[in-house]
């Protein structure tokens, strides 16, 4: 019988919430505020806007919106305005109804757990404390984005075991994303690819994810 892992690390999009709540809400929602919340808080978004090329940041911050850049800059400010719409009670974020059911149970059983997504921190934390099922941020841990390194790299996952002092054995990647559990793996942990739909995955709902 297998040990069970000191920590169970999560991705977002695709498997704890759904593609499409990023896909058709979050992202429309970061496009159609950006211009103004620029305007609004110039000051703010200065530094952030530093690290964009161009001449007109907010025209290459919409031009990555349509590629789906994976860019720093670009995620800190659309977590920014998704806080202003959580906050006004635009924005519920979506979590699967067998997520807070597992993180609870996981968490029961002595198990931590971290999330690692391309959204930034600040947007990742907005999603789960403000989630349908309501605040889920007291069971999670550490929570880690695209500053850490990329998502297909085998590094990114090796950083984060050393910030967790966990051998990376003791912690458990789950994601919808082949290339990511590729390289989990190659970083040493264990990981297990979730398929919502119940296709190409080995889980298709976190339920079978340490029962």
């Amino acid at each position: 019988m297998t040990e069970n892992p000191k920590a169970i690390l999560l991705d977002i999009e695709g498997t704890t919430s759904s593609i499409s709540f990023v896909a058709d809400t979050l992202f429309p929602f970061a496009r159609k505020h950006l211009a103004n919340y620029v305007a609004a808080h110039r000051e703010t978004v200065a530094p952030i806007l530093a690290e964009v090329p161009g001449d007109d940041p907010v025209a290459t911050l919409l031009e990555w919106m349509d590629e789906d850049r994976k860019a720093t800059p670009l995620k800190t400010v659309q977590g920014m305005i998704w806080a202003v719409g959580y906050a006004n009670g635009d924005l519920d974020g979506h979590v699967y109804p067998d997520t807070p059911v597992a993180m609870r149970r996981w968490r029961s059983m002595g198990i931590d757990i971290h999330i690692y997504s391309s959204g930034s921190i600040e947007a990742q934390k907005l999603i789960f404390g403000n989630s349908l099922a309501g605040n889920l941020t007291p069971l999670i841990g550490r929570y880690f984005d695209t500053t850490t390194g990329p998502k297909r790299e085998a590094d990114s996952y090796t950083k984060i075991a050393d910030a967790l002092d966990f051998a990376p054995s003791q912690i458990l990647f789950v994601s919808d994303v082949a290339g990511e559990v590729d390289a989990a793996r190659e970083a040493g942990l264990r990981a297990v690819l979730i398929d919502r739909d119940g296709g190409a995955g080995e889980v298709s709902s976190l339920a079978e994810v340490v029962p």
